[in-house]
């Protein structure tokens, strides 16, 4: 177990409730998008906007609360900003199309899930249940790849499939947070 991994896996203990909320914001996200399918484009864009912010800030404070404690806060901090920064993206041009958004989430969730997967790498060996951290980037990866080839796709199921993400990535996380917990104790 490197210092690397301990320090990282105490910024991730200390903040576990950061990760909980993340989780739960996705679920609720997941779910309002099942319950309303009938969503127009444009609220549909801004409350992915919302979600994006939303959990890139909270990614953010991750990464700033923790940046003495480890020399590669900064993976936690570009993970943030890179949802943060589709996030206000979508605010700046609110009647982006379709294919534009699709294209948004799918490179949002492929560099999200390549970020989860170098944090659960370097966790591997701090914490149990680091692999839920790698199979939510395997998802993640999963996700923004079956958007890009299939963007011919209804706009109801791409909600459909954008809400089923958030949730399954939400549950994840909710579980990881957990874990993290225990792990504080």
């Amino acid at each position: 177990m490197s210092t690397i991994e301990r320090k990282m896996a105490r910024v991730l203990s200390r903040n576990w409730w950061v990760l909980l909320l993340r989780g739960l914001i996705a679920i609720l996200f997941g779910i309002f998008i099942w319950m309303q399918p009938e969503i127009s484009l444009i609220t549909f864009v801004l409350l992915f906007g919302v979600y994006a912010l939303a959990d890139g800030i909270l990614c953010i404070w991750t990464a700033i609360t923790g940046h003495k404690e480890h020399e590669h806060w900064w993976i936690l901090l570009l993970w943030g900003l890179v949802g943060a920064g589709v996030g206000v993206l979508t605010f700046f041009i609110p009647d982006i199309t379709a294919l534009a958004l699709l294209f948004y989430i799918a490179i949002w969730a492929i560099a999200t899930g390549i970020l989860e997967i170098v944090s659960g790498i370097h966790l591997r060996r701090e914490i149990t249940g680091e692999w839920l951290l790698i199979i939510s980037g395997l998802a993640s990866i999963l996700f923004g790849i079956i958007l890009m080839a299939q963007p011919i796709a209804g706009a109801l199921v791409l909600l459909w499939l954008i809400g089923s993400y958030a949730i399954i990535f939400g549950s994840l996380l909710v579980i990881l947070a957990f874990k993290i917990r225990a792990f504080a104790k």
